[in-house]
């Protein structure tokens, strides 16, 4: 059952007794409502709602409440070790003080649900140089942040939470080199560096289509050939060069990224005339 709970509930009295197998039990007339608190249970029996009857007495027992019907309650009785041998109820007479309560039952579970969270997401721990430790022995992380010497967070089904720290690899550049006239930059270029080298004039066009927001291509001119970075003719360039939608590399070894900034559209940043 999900247990429910309320800050608002006001105690009551029983308005007839009950045996101790009672199953359900009615409250003064007009106060089941204000017992209630404002919690509605669902259908079912799948809800329950801790009441005591007799409050700090002997004959104190715990009782789920399950159903309510305006002042009259379906109840399972002697609940949270009350009652005899915790199984039936306790007798009760008309006028015993009712009362929603919070159970010992209720702190253990609340308690052991704390451990477990705690066992499966420990807290941070912060060296001396400020690093967050990355993992614990079982490989569950500590925390959703940056790990020691710059760690990540990446898929892993063999931990308790599909999660692991891992050193992400060293970020190398590869290399495209082209040593004809002409060349256009294909989707494998993403995050390459493109190098051209030819005596000749080299022409790279920037085709549409191929790249998205963001992405970007590094371009180097290693021959005496002037690079002409250049539209296909429905791409948008601009930069710094002397004429902004057609730049060209300085000179030989000058360097460039090109950067697309939106559909179609592209920054030539670097060493252009």
């Amino acid at each position: 059952m999900t247990r429910q709970y309320s800050t608002t509930s006001v105690a009551t009295t029983l308005a007839a007794s009950i045996n101790t197998t009672a199953t359900s039990m009615t409250v003064a007339a007009g106060t089941g409502a204000a017992l209630m608190g404002g919690v509605s249970l669902a259908a079912g029996n799948v809800d329950s709602f801790a009441v005591a009857l007799d409050v700090d007495t002997q004959n104190e027992e715990i009782v789920w409440i399950t159903q309510v019907a305006t002042d009259t309650f379906t109840i399972s009785r002697g609940q949270a070790g009350t009652g005899t041998a915790g199984v039936s109820g306790i007798a009760h007479t008309a006028g015993a003080t009712v009362k929603h309560v919070f159970t010992g039952d209720d702190a253990t579970f609340f308690t052991a649900g704390v451990a477990t969270a705690n066992a499966a997401i420990p807290k941070a721990l912060v060296t001396a140089k400020g690093d967050i430790v990355g993992a614990t022995a079982s490989g569950v992380p500590d925390n959703l942040a940056v790990g020691t010497n710059g760690q990540v967070l990446t898929a892993d089904s063999t931990t308790a939470m599909g999660l692991k720290w891992a050193t992400p690899a060293d970020v190398n550049l590869t290399f495209n080199a082209q040593t004809g006239t002409t060349y256009t930059l294909v989707a494998g270029d993403l995050n390459k560096l493109v190098t051209l080298s030819n005596a000749s004039t080299i022409t790279l066009t920037v085709p549409n289509g191929v790249f998205t927001t963001g992405q970007q291509i590094n371009v180097q001119q290693l021959g005496a050939g002037t690079v002409q970075i250049r539209n296909d003719g429905t791409t948008v360039l601009t930069s710094t060069g002397a004429t902004s939608t057609a730049p060209n590399l300085r000179a030989q070894y000058s360097a460039a990224t090109i950067v697309c900034t939106s559909s179609n559209n592209f920054t030539v940043i670097g060493d252009l005339v």
